[in-house]
């Protein structure tokens, strides 16, 4: 049962507003998209401000988040107190989809619910039954390690270089960081371990790097409703930051890649697909295949591109929803989105690294139709974006100090103990 045949028969039939939970630039194009459109848009978050600093976004609340045990209860409360009865609730954030998907029959109660229930959800938002679904629909995928303890990950035999990834999205550093890349076993088990005590060994996952970096990587981008595809394109993330394994896209163009229409269908039709979604694949030079990712039923962090070439998923959605007829179109090949911020730093290593001429990257800008935060009738999350981007960034180094400090603490420890082990194991 989709989540429109569980919604209150006294909600009324059409909505009259939007309610976003979380988020970051994803949600900020999907506000502009519907704000645009005159659509009430209400920001609930208790993670980044930079969506609520739109003009578009009417009123930006903050609530203990998706994980608190009265997480239901705020959300029908607000829609009881302020009106919001019929509004739209898409999840802006990983945290959020999970909650929403989960708590779907007690939040129809009250909003139109954009998500499948997590039944059928949960197939493509935790990575191994996503790639358990994906290897059954006859879809390629990467090389993935059975590890979900420390005695396992000490006795894995891997083939180096090895990406940890969370299960799923969440708040914790580990999930933030999205990917951390180890090129050896010490380096490999000193981020097990911080990765394990952050979300727990079962919910991290050990998977080959596949080579290339984001040249490589293309992403399937659509609208679903109730099970079928509305409007869908594919584009290529052809810069992005870390410039090998990305924790965001830097600058990402339209281009025409059928197979992955194909693929992705297979794979969101096999959970009856409801709502916005992204699905990431890599092409693996090795073999030519192109091998699934991730997937995203959620606003992607270059959401806005959709619209600027010709594909607005987020007007597309409200249509549907208010009863509108809904013209499908091809997306413009060679339409591009940036992110200047971090593309700047992204394509400086490129270029120093002589994968990219500097000719090509000044090039790269005449195609650029959207970008990540600036937009010139809504300014001011461009100028929030900054300062925010610079802590995040700062923050991930942090990150990557610490664990580098830990794993060559392990090495010298593991140096000066080997005798003593002899020792012991001879008596």
């Amino acid at each position: 049962m989709h989540p429109q045949s569980q919604m209150d028969d006294r909600l009324p039939s059409r909505p009259s507003g939007v309610l976003i939970l979380g988020g970051a630039h994803g949600t900020l194009a999907l506000a502009r998209s519907f704000g645009a459109r005159k659509v009430p848009v209400w920001l609930v978050s208790n993670d980044t401000p930079l969506p609520g600093f739109s003009r578009y976004v009417q009123r930006t609340m903050t609530w203990p988040g998706p994980d608190d045990p009265g997480a239901v209860a705020f959300l029908l409360d607000l829609a009881k107190v302020h009106g919001l009865g019929g509004f739209l609730l898409i999840a802006g954030g990983d945290p959020e989809v999970r909650f929403v998907s989960q708590s779907i029959d007690r939040l129809s109660a009250a909003f139109d619910v954009v998500l499948p229930p997590w039944e059928q959800l949960k197939w493509v938002c935790e990575k191994p039954l996503l790639y358990r679904r994906a290897g059954e629909v006859g879809l390629a995928v990467p090389l993935t390690y059975a590890i979900s303890s420390p005695e396992q990950a000490e006795a894995a035999e891997l083939r180096f270089p090895v990406i940890l990834k969370p299960n799923m999205g969440g708040r914790s550093r580990f999930a933030r960081a999205k990917a951390v890349l180890t090129n050896d076993k010490a380096a490999f088990l000193t981020a097990y371990a911080w990765a394990a005590e952050e979300i727990g060994g079962d919910n991290v996952v050990v998977q080959e790097m596949i080579p290339g970096g984001g040249e490589g990587q293309f992403s399937y981008a659509a609208l679903w409703n109730e099970g079928a595809p509305v409007a869908e394109f594919t584009a290529r993330r052809a810069r992005q930051y870390p410039v090998d394994f990305g924790y965001t896209s830097t600058f990402v163009e339209v281009v025409d890649e059928p197979r992955l229409i194909e693929a992705a269908r297979r794979l969101l039709g096999s959970i009856a697909h409801h709502g916005l979604v992204e699905v990431e694949f890599k092409r693996d030079a090795r073999d030519g295949s192109m091998k699934v990712l991730d997937v995203n039923p959620r606003p992607w962090t270059w959401f806005g591109l959709g619209a600027a070439a010709g594909v607005d998923l987020g007007a597309m959605l409200w249509a549907i929803k208010s009863g509108q007829t809904v013209k499908t179109t091809s997306a413009r090949p060679a339409t591009s989105w940036m992110y200047l911020v971090r593309d700047m730093v992204a394509a400086g290593q490129l270029i120093s690294s002589g994968r990219l001429a500097k000719r090509a990257y000044f090039r790269s800008f005449t195609k650029v139709r959207a970008w990540a935060t600036f937009q010139a009738n809504d300014p001011v999350p461009g100028l929030i974006d900054v300062p925010l981007t610079a802590w995040r960034v700062l923050t991930r180094r942090m990150l990557s100090a610490i664990l580098t400090g830990k794993c060559l603490g392990r090495r010298r420890e593991g140096a000066s103990s080997t005798a003593a082990q002899t020792d012991r194991r001879d008596h």
